[in-house]
């Protein structure tokens, strides 16, 4: 059982039109190399306005499939704020917006691979893929190593959600171990007294011999 999920998942309704019809070229890494000195330290706490929500930290490590830490690598994050609503024109969810919350950060990876994020819990919100579909609290991660094609963009979901269970994108990973590796653990020993939870969530990227040369 592959531990990827299929491209065309016909439970994720999307999928239909975004899977790719054709194989993927070779991976190109020459030309000019991503620069990330321009991203301040501020960037990474998207509670710096005060937002509305349980404030919560996100972090983990980048490491490769041989446990090889992951530095320099650029990681967006975006998220629903508490209530549910992204703060994007497409999002139409009759939940509140909260004016101090912009729902996206990021940062780079410092030489072990450590990643830290300060945020709040995102709420859960529906979205129409089937009926009475509602997606669980989740927040993307986008992350791009030494050139824009080398990219990943997956999901970090939080333990116990009763929603998972008719959720078909986490569902699409069909084998238990890689679908259980996108659910954070909660990390009582980061946790700040009177602050903050803490969720730790590494993150493990496929080597390849192309990525290599």
């Amino acid at each position: 059982m592959s531990v990827h999920p299929p491209l065309d998942w016909p439970d994720y309704r999307s999928s239909r039109l975004r899977a790719p019809r054709r194989p993927p070229e070779p991976l190109e890494l020459r030309g000019p190399l991503l620069v990330h000195e321009r991203i301040g330290p501020a960037e990474s706490d998207l509670t710096t306005a005060g937002p509305l929500g349980e404030r919560i930290i996100v972090h983990g490590r980048v490491v490769d499939t041989d446990g090889r830490a992951l530095p320099n690598t650029l990681i967006e994050l975006w998220q629903a704020n508490a209530a549910g609503r992204y703060r994007h024109p497409a999002d139409q969810h009759p939940a509140p917006l909260d004016p101090n919350f912009a729902g996206a950060g990021r940062c780079v990876t410092d030489d072990a691979g450590g990643f830290r994020f300060v945020t709040v819990k995102p709420g859960a919100y529906p979205w129409g893929n089937h009926d009475n579909a509602w997606r669980p609290a989740h927040i993307h991660f986008s992350l791009i190593g030494r050139a824009l094609t080398q990219r990943l963009v997956t999901q970090m979901y939080f333990p116990g959600d009763p929603l998972f269970f008719q959720d078909p994108i986490l569902n699409s990973v069909r084998d238990p171990a890689a679908r259980e590796s996108l659910i954070a653990r909660f990390d009582l020993e980061t946790t700040v007294p009177d602050w903050a939870l803490a969720y730790r969530f590494d993150i493990v990227l496929r080597h390849t011999p192309l990525e290599a040369e």
